[in-house]
């Protein structure tokens, strides 16, 4: 018998449920993060802590180029900030995420005082990216794009490599599916961005 070597195996985040009457504080989960910096943490509006273990080499250089993209963009038009995975945001309904890409619009940055900048950001982004990853289950992250658009995000995109598609959030609610894309448009939330997706698919690894 031969064994071959799995390929794109990748763990599942790991769910602490916490009992509803201990609750943690933003603050409480920052020292819980500054306590654990090896891990990557969440926290859901619900109070449980999500543990983030690391990705997979193609998640990790897909991540890389989706990052590299958005931030290009950024630098030229000067309208807001990207932001990579390892940033935490505080919601309005009191979860703590961490998209994979994320954009926020310089005039809201202005309301945030110096301190806060070092800490979660106390705001939803503007834009969000998540990437599923090979052991993601699809209803979780979707239901993850359904919470940042319920907290204000103006657009999202859910970019799932196994199936070469992408879902669109809007701020109305709507969700558009494309299949096999190889570009993608952010206007009127990102104006003249458009995403490469072919070093997202064919991440060279």
């Amino acid at each position: 018998m031969v064994i071959e070597p799995a390929h794109n195996v990748e763990q599942q985040p790991w769910v602490i449920h916490l009992p509803r009457s201990v609750k943690m504080t933003p603050e409480q989960f920052w020292e819980a993060c500054q306590l654990n910096r090896d891990v990557r943490l969440e926290l859901t509006a619900q109070g449980d802590l999500i543990i983030m273990p690391p990705t997979g080499a193609r998640t990790g250089t897909r991540n890389a180029r989706l990052i590299h993209q958005v931030t290009q963009w950024a630098d030229t038009d000067a309208s807001g900030v990207a932001f990579d995975s390892s940033t935490g945001f505080e919601l309005p309904n009191g979860a703590i995420r961490s998209p994979d890409v994320a954009w926020v619009r310089r005039t809201r940055l202005a309301g945030v005082l110096p301190e806060g900048l070092d800490r979660f950001l106390p705001l939803c982004p503007d834009f969000v990216v998540e990437l599923k990853s090979p052991s993601d289950r699809l209803a979780t992250v979707q239901e993850k794009m359904r919470e940042y658009i319920a907290n204000g995000a103006q657009l999202g995109w859910l970019i799932d490599p196994g199936r070469r598609g992408v879902d669109v959030y809007r701020s109305d609610g709507s969700v558009e599916r494309v299949d096999q894309p190889t570009r993608l448009a952010g206007d009127p939330v990102l104006p003249g961005f458009v995403l490469d997706l072919i070093p997202i698919w064919e991440p060279g690894v």
